[in-house]
């Protein structure tokens, strides 16, 4: 009888949990369902408000007018080029100043990690870093993008952090064998750190990816134009249209009003690149890559 009730207790706990997991990762998902099922749902229905979780009158006619357009694919490129080379930036800069600064012989370590962590608190403001940026010839160039961000000091952190916990055993072994630091790192830390460095990657890639305050600030060239400062604009000249603003034409939109559905296309065509880069990274997120890397 007490083995039952205890079974039972397992059960209901069970379904308890299940059922919590179920609603929480259904309220996180609720708002991407509703994007897309707006941007496939027919004008009426979403003028209506009819749309819910779930497409109405299916239609790909957002998507039509959203692609059709090169201004949008022209900034998915200069958003793609400025992720990659933001990244690979930021993550060679990351992994250097991380791996070095995790060394006990380092003379100076806790000198330079104060200076970086004082950054996490303090910095010099817009206009200053404006100038900054504008001094050096950034200023309407992709570089403005990620060279004066290219350091995550969180991800610094985190990383160095990873690289402290690794065995000295392994680098002890490699310099019997005679190796650098810098054969060190690449031949032995890196290989042992693909979860940390994917991981590092993908908050780095998701950062440029959804970044627009930096292109607000130093681009002009429309051309120039990263997605997501183009989906703002967009967006804009919808509240500039709908207050009554007559003869705009910011973003090739004219001066009607732009529909629900063009809005929320627009939205899923600049979100769902990056989500589609997770599933190759997820493997990497596993840890154990160390398992059998020492024996005893």
């Amino acid at each position: 009888m007490n083995i039952w009730l205890r079974n039972r207790k397992i059960t209901i706990g069970s379904v308890i949990l299940y059922f919590s997991i179920t609603v929480l990762i259904f309220i996180c998902a609720y708002p991407f369902l509703n994007v897309i099922a707006y941007s496939l749902s027919g004008y009426n229905a979403v003028l209506t408000g009819r749309v819910t979780f779930y497409p109405i009158d299916f239609t790909l006619s957002a998507y039509r007018q959203i692609l059709g357009r090169t201004q949008i694919w022209i900034s998915m490129r200069t958003t793609v080029l400025v992720t990659l080379m933001g990244t690979a930036t930021s993550l060679v800069l990351t992994i250097f100043a991380a791996y070095a600064l995790s060394r006990n012989n380092l003379p100076g370590k806790g000198l330079f990690t104060g200076l970086i962590l004082f950054t996490m608190y303090f910095n010099g403001g817009i206009i200053p870093t404006f100038l900054v940026v504008k001094g050096l010839g950034l200023f309407d160039t992709l570089g403005a993008l990620f060279i004066p961000q290219a350091i995550n000091v969180f991800n610094f952190i985190v990383m160095r952090t990873f690289f402290r916990e690794l065995p000295k055993s392994l680098e002890e072994a490699a310099k019997i064998d005679g190796a650098s630091e810098l054969q060190i790192l690449i031949k032995v830390v890196l290989p042992l750190s693909l979860p940390i460095i994917a991981t590092i990657s993908l908050f780095y890639a998701v950062g440029y990816w959804n970044s627009y305050f930096d292109a607000l600030l130093y681009i002009q060239d429309p051309d120039k134009y990263t997605l997501q400062l183009r989906l703002r604009n967009l967006l804009f000249g919808e509240e500039l249209n709908s207050s009554g603003i007559t003869g705009t034409n910011l973003e090739g939109i004219g001066t009607e009003v732009m529909s629900q559905s063009l809005k929320m296309a627009t939205v899923a065509v600049s979100t769902i690149p990056i989500i589609v880069v997770y599933p190759w990274l997820q493997k990497y997120f596993v840890k154990g890559v160390m398992i059998g890397s020492i024996k005893g």
